[in-house]
């Protein structure tokens, strides 16, 4: 198993001298690779196209690119021309994003998800050959059939012979599909001990197109805080748990609060999420347990963080990401340290 960094949304919390900090730590560190997400502030790609001019080696991940907001096709020049200027690092993640997102800010429908993103990957990867690009299927077609629109194909060529696509999925259904489609696998709330629930649905999809889920990269987001005090570890991690849990979404549709249901939590995650969209944040994170946070998050201290890396590892992880949270870009950085040192031990 393989460390990552995962600074997620850029500009909140460090300017862009610190994330380039923590950035450079982890390559001199050895990780893996560095994943740079987007909701409705930042966009990935053009962080990552810093990125690439800033770095050496290090992998440089759109986790995750949301397909609301770019046409496959889009997606196939920004990830050629990402994996062009950085020399064969990148590495092109997916996600539906969710209703709120894709019909408030992008305008797009969010329906037939599953069908998007299998048509979705199939024109990009079909760009990526530098195939003429003619698509006839249920949510896209290329081109249009009623207008003066051709068939073309890519420009450029990227550098890897094949960029690897990953899927941003915790459902079920998504995340068949990412066995049976997709290189790699980028879950969020991601725990260890429920890997049989989770990956069980990997192995599924994997099997449907005749492979293993060894095939497949399995690389969790995890929401990080390593410190001498546990306590104050967790603490840390309490805003961004209460989000996903209780404010993600609605009360009809929130992919997290059911993640975490099914992990056990069911009372909990329902408590959580009434706070939460009643306004009652404070109160929301107060009320998460221990064993929650613990669940869903890479938490610990120094001397245990190790334990903790060592379960994921035998979960069959590929690559960890982890974003850590903490008051100043000092302590991040620090984080860095300790868990490439626990990973070595």
């Amino acid at each position: 198993m393989r460390l990552g960094l995962h600074i997620a949304y850029w500009g909140l919390g460090l300017d862009a001298g610190e994330q380039l900090r923590l950035v450079e730590e982890a390559e001199r560190l050895d990780y893996g690779s560095v994943w740079v997400g987007e909701a409705y502030g930042s966009d990935a790609a053009t962080v990552l196209g810093w990125l690439a001019a800033r770095t050496e080696r290090i992998g440089l991940g759109s986790g995750v690119f949301q397909m609301p907001a770019r046409s496959a096709a889009m997606t196939a020049m920004a990830s050629a021309t990402l994996d062009q200027l950085s020399g064969g690092r990148f590495l092109l993640g997916l996600g539906t994003s969710g209703p709120q997102v894709a019909e408030g800010w992008h305008g797009a429908r969010f329906d037939r998800p599953l069908t998007r993103t299998r048509e979705y990957i199939d024109v990009v990867r079909m760009a990526h050959r530098r195939e003429r690009v003619a698509y006839d299927g249920k949510t896209l077609q290329l081109p249009l059939p009623d207008g003066p629109g051709k068939s073309l194909k890519l420009t450029i060529a990227p550098h890897q012979e094949r960029i690897p696509i990953y899927i941003a999925a915790i459902g079920p259904q998504n995340t068949r599909l990412a066995g049976e489609v997709a290189d790699g696998w980028l879950p969020v709330l991601f725990s260890p001990e429920n890997v049989q629930l989770t990956a069980g649905h990997l192995a599924e999809g994997a099997a449907k197109a005749g492979r293993s889920v060894d095939d497949i990269r399995i690389t969790p987001i995890m929401y990080t805080a390593v410190h001498e005090d546990i306590a104050v570890a967790r603490d840390a991690l309490r805003p961004m748990t209460a989000l996903y849990v209780g404010g993600m979404g609605s009360r009809e549709k929130n992919f997290y609060n059911r993640l975490v249901r099914s992990y056990g939590f069911e009372d909990e995650a329902q408590t959580i999420q009434d706070l939460y969209l009643d306004g009652h944040k404070d109160e929301a994170m107060a009320r998460l347990s221990d064993e929650l946070i613990d669940t869903v998050c890479l938490c610990g201290t120094p001397d245990t963080i190790g334990e903790r890396l060592a379960a994921f590892a035998d979960a069959g992880v590929d690559t960890l990401l982890v974003n850590p949270i903490a008051q100043t870009v000092d302590e991040r950085v620090e984080q860095l340290r300790v868990l490439a040192g626990a990973l070595g031990r």
